[in-house]
């Protein structure tokens, strides 16, 4: 089984963007956004991806992800439940770790997420400066929620 353990916060500024070393932009819906089971399709620049996601503890949920056609993955975004959520991610490496910045567009402009996938819930890591307040928590910062509430329309 797949397991995913990331940790999400917000970026406080440019200061990552001297560290970047990549970008991509995503295009991404989903099927299925119930919370025991998210069911993803993503367009990652030339290549297509199809995620499914168990429940979150903490920290860590089961994820199993695989390659798909772009064409078909195309055709599954427009099946999706809700708007397709637009976003650019920069790779940052930081004291032996690569951090996943990802830049929202559209509904979503004007978020800044970082995100670090981890061994285990306790691995300690180096935080970089622009690193802002720990969002991991959060649902109102999961993808799938952004997909059908996005950024530009939360109050204050």
């Amino acid at each position: 089984m797949g397991i995913e353990i990331e940790r999400k916060f917000l970026v406080s500024g440019d200061g990552w963007r001297p560290q970047a070393t990549q970008q991509t932009r995503f295009s991404q819906g989903y099927l299925s956004r119930d919370p025991a089971r998210t069911v993803r399709i993503r367009v990652a620049g030339e290549r297509a991806f199809l995620t499914i996601k168990g429940a979150t503890t903490g920290a860590t949920r089961a994820e199993f992800e695989y390659e798909v056609p772009v064409a078909d993955a195309q055709q599954l975004l427009a099946m999706c439940d809700g708007p397709v959520v637009e976003k650019i991610r920069h790779l940052c490496p930081f004291d032996g770790m690569t951090w996943e910045v990802d830049e929202f567009l559209g509904a979503n402009a004007g978020l800044v997420v970082a995100e670090i996938e981890l061994d285990t819930e306790g691995q300690v890591f180096a935080r970089p400066a622009w690193l802002g307040a720990e969002v991991t928590g959060d649902a109102r910062y999961v993808n799938a929620n952004l997909a059908v509430r996005p950024f530009t329309s939360w109050a204050g």
